[in-house]
């Protein structure tokens, strides 16, 4: 029935006060007031995380941190920085030892590391656990809860196994939000769905939705509106709306559970209103109350969330080590074989009644002293109570039990991954049930009650009616054990302390009158049961006081006897007045059966009684009953009535009949009449007196009744022994061969569980390396084929590893070539024939070689060989390649050519005489600067004249002739002659004309040197 862990102290009058209320919310350190996000993730866990941080976005920071804890391989170097940056704006890191979190980043728990959170810096140490029962996501999500509190935040991805839940529920008691991804979209659904089967999931998301889900949490969880505290109070987070509304809500989780919460804490109540109400992004109370009368989910969800059930093994160990000495000195007042009778109210999960049962073991082990321990755990959740009685918990708990606890008291479920169940022997020493600590009758003649962390989250009045309850239910002398913030206030005089700052204390008697409160209705009926107020159609008071039912009240307080109302199986539906007296709980399941729980004394005759009510629907009573109770015994009238339980005034006819209830009915009487008073008594009436008569008969009828039930049942419980006897050994006989199959097939399975499970954390990287490689492969294949560049691949024996298509142009290369020497193969090369050896000589010098080499196409390659280098600088071979210069060597002609012009060029222009090409008709083509000179006209302006232009009339018809004979192939000799200048004048020169070829030797040109004779003998005169 606990809550949710808190760290209180003790307030006024022993009443415990929440101080965690008043810390974790308003926190205003900057450095810690951001969220914290740990990512859980395991086998198939990378696609998910890929998935998640795809989808965070891409305009705007988060505010918040990411923490990533994956099961690694412990040898493994992993990539998973690198893979998460990809899909990231946020820088992605390996965690370091010490490393200070801060807000827009993600870390990465590094290989073979346990990593914890501690003052927002993360913390690295060797795995404190062996391999295949290592929890690290649940070790990291603990310290998660204690740094951060309400702001820390978890998500479970895919992963095998449990690995996270406990850690969650840590996270979820501190106030934290907790998020587990979708079962069906995951590889591996163990880890998603161990967390959801605890009911503390706050979103079932696939990955790509959770990152906007996390941004909406943040900005209405963490800054939604709160109504401040009045004056002089400790500040709590209080939804905003009216009282009314919360009332609502109140009435509606009662309706729906069962469950008041009403005399709740409102600090505890209010924390969790406003987280939930977070989750739903509904800001007022009154909007809340709407959304929940339409959604019977979220009640639910809202139950859940107060009854979170955080405890811990050993909690307090200094306590535990108070409790220990108190115990041992209980334990030496008890004779050999005794029995030790324990309750632990409000045991959550179990952790803190398994502690009790490990810390009585221990000690009777140390006194060597044996008893029969009997420990009580209860609690009104059902879904704790179903966790508690499978004992079963991870390999995580280790450091929460004593030095090899682990080992001592738990033993290995090696179909599960790092999971342990509690040792046979320790498991037989508890009963757990499910019970309301202030409804139901409680357990008696104890020698120690441990209520930790209840009284906390209830007012002060419900604490006074728990104390009296427990000195009750103590013998005298028991030990009761509180929570370090609790007390037992007012009631000094019912405990002395033994340990008041663990408080630790022990029962003591008392003259004070402290009235035991009669169960009420606070908590849930039994599930399928009508309580009595809805028989009889009473309903709660809202309006003016009534005068005659007060009246009927305070007479029924006062005359009306102890009663049970039952249905015909015997199950208690309601409770009137101090039942403790008569009743007590038995052992078992936690199922109230009247007939069961009737103390000594009682048993016999309700049971015979109730057969008769039942069987004969009429009234049964016996008178005279001695019931003992507490070593002391009292005297009671018992009556068995039918009572037909009819609709409701409204509902239906007066005279419709519904299913038959029995009412059973103790009334004290006073101690019989002194012996001397009975026989003065019976002689004043004599033996023969009607009434004395009448009651033998009576006896008599009851006797023969009471022997006819038994030996009816006595041969139906024969009967049905032998039946289970034969059914028991052919259970053992085939238990005995499943369990011998059961250890043959599970030998090996929890390592190869871990094993399995690390490996496929490995092979999700290695695919996405692959992945990488394959994309990579494809780039450079078609990168090879686009160049055009011939390419071949050869190991250090020069034998070929790969080429590319175009290498077969010049090598006769197929596929199945590959492996053969290169020298081995014919090349398509003219004149070069030594490509092995200068392979070889580059292998040997690591220096790169090139040359020109040419194909019997003509075609010219430049021949490239380099070492092949890895990323480690090894050689492993060589890089052979050809790459096609045929358009490199004619443009080389082609400059060739063209500087060889370029030279004739400058000897025409720097020569001194002139010099004129023409074609075959006389048009001039080149005019060089000393023909401008000599004869006047510019370059210009001759390219646009014949050569018949220059030549006076008299000697016109020798060039016409000239011209002639070049276009016939004849032979021309140098010649004096005349020509004329611009101005008209007559210049002599010496012409020697040279005929114009071209390829094919045909002419299509005259090229003439013309030297003037009259400038020569000007400058000899």
């Amino acid at each position: 029935m606990t809550l949710d862990e808190a760290s209180p102290d003790d307030g006024p009058e022993g009443e415990a006060t929440l101080e965690s209320d008043t810390e974790s919310e308003g926190s205003s350190d900057p450095a810690r007031d951001f969220p914290i996000v740990g990512i859980g993730a395991s086998a198939g866990g990378l696609a998910a995380l890929e998935g998640f941080f795809s989808a965070m976005p891409t305009d705007r920071d988060p505010e918040m941190a990411f923490v990533v804890v994956q099961h690694l391989t412990p040898d493994h170097e992993s990539v998973l920085p690198e893979l998460i940056g990809r899909h990231t704006r946020m820088k992605v890191t390996h965690a370091e030892h010490e490393m200070p979190v801060e807000r827009n980043r993600v870390y990465v728990m590094p290989p073979n590391r346990d990593m914890s959170l501690s003052d927002g810096r993360l913390h690295l140490t060797e795995p404190h656990a062996q391999r295949g029962q290592r929890l690290p996501i649940d070790y990291f999500f603990r310290s998660l809860a204690q740094d951060r509190q309400t702001r820390a935040i978890c998500v479970v991805l895919s992963g095998t196994a449990s690995d996270g839940t406990l850690g969650l529920r840590m996270i979820k008691g501190e106030g934290g939000m907790a998020m587990a991804q979708t079962p069906d979209t995951t590889k591996f659904p163990g880890m998603p769905q161990s967390a959801i089967g605890t009911g503390l999931v706050d979103f079932v998301l696939p990955p790509e939705e959770m990152p906007a889900k996390l941004m909406e949490y943040a900005q209405n969880a963490l800054q939604g509106p709160t109504r401040a505290a009045p004056p002089g109070t400790a500040r709590t987070e209080t939804p905003a709306g009216s009282p009314d509304a919360q009332e609502t809500l109140f009435a509606l989780i009662r309706e729906q559970t069962g469950h008041d919460f009403s005399e709740y804490k409102d600090s505890t109540v209010h924390r969790r209103l406003k987280r939930r109400m977070a989750v739903q992004q509904v800001d007022r109370l009154e909007d809340y109350a709407r959304f929940l009368k339409s959604s019977p989910e979220e009640v639910e969800a809202l139950f859940r969330d107060l009854l979170i059930g955080v405890t811990r093994f050993f909690r307090d160990p200094e306590a535990y080590e108070a409790l220990g000495e108190a115990v041992s000195a209980l334990l030496a007042e008890k004779s050999p074989g005794s029995v030790i009778r324990v309750w632990v109210p409000g045991c959550s999960t179990g952790e803190e009644a398994y502690s009790l049962a490990i810390l009585l073991r221990e000690r009777m082990e140390a006194m060597r002293r044996s008893f029969r321990v009997q420990v009580f755990a209860t609690d009104i959740d059902p879904r704790a109570i179903g966790v508690a009685r499978t004992g079963v918990y991870p390999a995580s708990i280790a450091p929460d039990l004593p030095h090899d606890g682990l080992t001592r008291y738990f033993v290995p479920i090696e179909a599960e991954d790092a999971v342990f169940r509690v040792r046979e022997d320790i498991r037989e020493m508890l009963v757990f049930s499910e019970q309301n600590v202030l409804r139901d009758p409680p357990f008696s003649k104890l020698d120690l009650i441990s209520c930790r962390n209840l009284l906390i989250y209830l007012n002060q009045d419900l604490q006074k009616q728990l104390i009296p309850l427990f000195h009750y239910a103590l013998s005298p002398g028991g030990l009761l054990f509180l929570g370090t913030s609790e007390s037992v206030g007012e009631f000094s005089d019912l405990f002395a302390p033994l340990d008041r700052r663990m408080s630790l204390y022990r029962r003591e008697e008392t003259d004070r009158h402290h009235p035991r409160p009669a169960p009420g209705p606070f908590g849930r009926p039994r599930k399928g049961k009508t309580s009595a107020r809805h028989l009889t159609g009473e309903a709660p008071h809202t309006g003016p006081i009534s005068h005659r039912r007060l009246t009927r009240t305070a007479l029924l307080e006062e005359t009306a006897p102890v009663a049970a109302l039952v249905d015909e199986a015997g199950t208690i539906l309601y409770l009137h007045g101090r039942t403790g007296l008569y009743l007590e709980p038995s052992p078992g399941d936690g199922e109230l059966n009247v007939l069961r729980m009737a103390r000594e004394g009682l048993r016999r005759d309700l049971s015979i009684a109730f057969h008769r009510a039942t069987t004969r629907r009429e009234r049964v009573s016996r008178v005279g009953l001695e019931v003992r109770t507490n070593g002391d015994s009292v005297m009671v009238d018992l009556v068995v009535r039918p009572v037909l339980a009819r609709p409701l005034a409204g509902e239906g006819s007066a005279e419709a009949e519904g299913p038959y209830l029995f009412l059973v009915v103790l009334k004290p009487v006073p101690d019989p009449a002194p012996d001397g008073a009975a026989r003065s008594a019976s002689g004043q009436h004599g033996d023969t007196h009607p009434a004395l008569a009448a009651r033998i008969v009576e006896l008599e009828e009851e006797l023969e009744a009471s022997e006819e039930y038994l030996r009816a049942t006595q041969e139906e419980m024969q009967s049905t022994n032998e039946e289970l006897r034969t059914s028991i050994e052919e259970l053992q006989s085939t238990n005995e061969e499943l369990q011998s199959t059961n250890e043959e097939l599970e030998t090996s399975q929890e390592e190869l569980q871990s094993l399995n499970e690390e490996l496929a954390t490995v092979n999700a990287e290695l695919e996405t390396k692959v992945a990488d490689l394959s994309r990579t492969q494809n780039d450079m294949n078609n990168l090879l084929a686009g160049t055009g560049i011939a390419t071949i691949f050869v190991d250090q024996e020069l034998r070929i590893q790969r080429f590319t298509p175009t290498a077969t142009r010049l090598m006769n290369l197929i596929k199945a070539d590959e492996g053969r020497p290169v020298g081995d193969l014919a090349s398509k090369l003219a004149s070069y024939d030594s490509l092995a050896a200068d392979a070889h000589r580059v292998l040997e010098t690591l220096e790169p070689r090139e040359l020109e080499v040419q194909a019997e196409d003509s075609r010219w390659y430049l021949l490239g060989i380099r070492p092949y280098r890895t990323l480690e600088n090894v050689i492993e071979g060589a890089v052979i390649t050809f790459t096609e210069i045929t358009e490199l060597k004619k443009a080389q002609a082609t400059i060739e050519e063209t500087e060889g012009l370029r030279r004739l060029a400058v000897v025409v222009r720097d020569s001194h005489d002139p010099i004129i090409s023409l074609d075959l008709q006389g048009a001039i083509q080149t005019w060089n600067p000393a023909a401008e000179r000599v004869y006047g006209w510019s370059e210009k302006d001759a390219l646009q004249m014949n050569y018949l232009d220059l030549v006076p009339e008299s000697v016109r018809a020798a060039v016409e002739s000239m011209l002639e004979g070049t276009r016939e192939g004849l032979d021309l000799e140098p010649l004096r002659t005349e020509r004329l200048t611009k101005e008209g004048e007559t210049v002599t020169v010496w012409l020697t004309a040279t005929e114009l070829v071209d390829e094919s030797g045909r002419p299509y040109g005259i090229s003439s040197t013309e030297r003037p004779i009259q400038k020569e003998a000007s400058e000899e005169g």
